[in-house]
């Protein structure tokens, strides 16, 4: 037996599986979001823009559909390797599109400019050095495909694989657009259906902390402060559940007009948030279902919107629709992290999530009085 060859198999196949599977994974997890990637796109471009030219900011208009074209370039890769379909080709577009990756979650570890790289979206929530640590692995096995890339045999028929590659950028785009018209199919953030927002303000565990001491020439841990007048010296402390005393929200602040902080109201029985986080931006075709939906809850439930554009702006925008409910202010970043819809609306009770809706499938009042009941 060449256990050279046997060797080389196996990491062959290895490679194809784990490439292709993390690929189709993450591409799936940001296929599900694409809002979610273009908000982290604009964030790099921002990032360029400061570092290395302000042109960069030319592409934050584009940022929707270049994260479409990422997505759906990463599934097709992802399929295109299971299949070994034209892997002098595919294995080109991947080792570019990994050193650019690998580039990037790099440059955001090393200078601190993105604290998440958004690989596998809010589903899993990945450090910097994390991130680039997982491309550097990946990048391990994208060159040994590359490397052998006009050794392999193609899985499929030529005809066969082409039309397997090309379903999947049609079903891709077809999936994207349908998220991006409606909501998430699956929600992974802290702002979803059954989530209780003040819970989710809290730290799900208290810090420990663990002390280091010497004694008699010894280390010893213990997660209470040992006296001096035992004989225990002090020699450090740290937090060993660092990753479980932060809230998974910390930025969630309402405030009025005046200044008022607005915060504590919001949780208070039943409100209807209508999310605007950029009025210019902010779609308008289906406002007619929004005032009727406002209109229908008057006296029931208390309608409110949410924005982070000026007043000015917000003055005209409500007077313009006849949108007659008073707005308050919240972090732009925020609001886009409660719905990925501008408009959209939330419905909560006792600071509960009970619906999320985009602004193409604005409920009737009567759908949103029977989640109340």
């Amino acid at each position: 037996m060449d256990y050279g060859l046997f060797t080389k198999k196996i990491i062959d196949q290895f490679s194809r599986f784990f490439v292709g599977g993390l690929l189709i994974f993450s591409g799936l997890i940001k296929l599900n979001d694409p809002i979610g990637t273009q908000i982290k796109m604009e964030e790099y471009f921002e990032v360029f823009a400061e570092d290395f030219g302000s042109f960069f900011h030319y592409f934050i208009p584009w940022a929707l559909e270049i994260g479409m074209v990422m997505i759906v370039l990463e599934l097709m890769l992802g399929i295109a390797i299971l299949i070994f379909w034209r892997m002098n080709l595919t294995a080109w577009l991947l080792l570019l599109m990994m050193t650019f990756f690998t580039f990037l979650t790099f440059y955001s570890a090393y200078f601190d400019k993105v604290t998440d790289c958004g690989c596998f979206g809010d589903a899993i929530k990945l450090t910097p050095w994390q991130s680039f640590i997982k491309d550097v692995v990946l990048m391990v096995f994208v060159l040994h495909l590359f490397w052998y890339r006009k050794s392999y045999k193609a899985a499929l028929q030529a005809t066969s694989g082409t039309a397997v590659v090309a379903g999947t950028v049609v079903i891709s785009l077809a999936l994207g657009v349908y998220a991006i018209r409606h909501l998430p199919f699956i929600d992974f953030r802290a702002y979803k259906v059954g989530n209780n927002i003040p819970q989710q303000m809290l730290p799900p565990e208290q810090p420990i902390i663990e002390y280091v001491f010497e004694k008699d020439g010894k280390q010893v841990r213990d997660t209470k402060f040992l006296s001096d007048a035992e004989g225990y010296k002090y020699i450090s402390s740290r937090v060993v559940n660092q990753d479980k005393i932060k809230p998974k929200i910390t930025d969630y602040s309402v405030s009025s007009p005046e200044g008022e902080d607005m915060t504590p109201y919001t949780f208070e029985g039943n409100r209807l948030l209508i999310v605007v986080y950029d009025v210019k931006k902010a779609s308008t075709k289906n406002i007619a279902a929004l005032r009727e939906l406002t209109r229908g809850l008057e006296g029931k439930v208390d309608c409110f919107v949410l924005t982070s554009s000026a007043a000015e702006v917000m003055e005209a925008f409500r007077h313009e629709n006849q949108l007659a409910v008073p707005y308050y202010y919240a972090d732009a970043t925020v609001l886009k992290t409660i719905i990925r819809s501008n408009p959209g609306v939330a419905l909560w009770k006792n600071g509960t999530v009970l619906g999320n809706w985009h602004h193409n499938d604005i409920p009737s009042a009567s759908t949103v009085l029977d989640l109340l009941k």
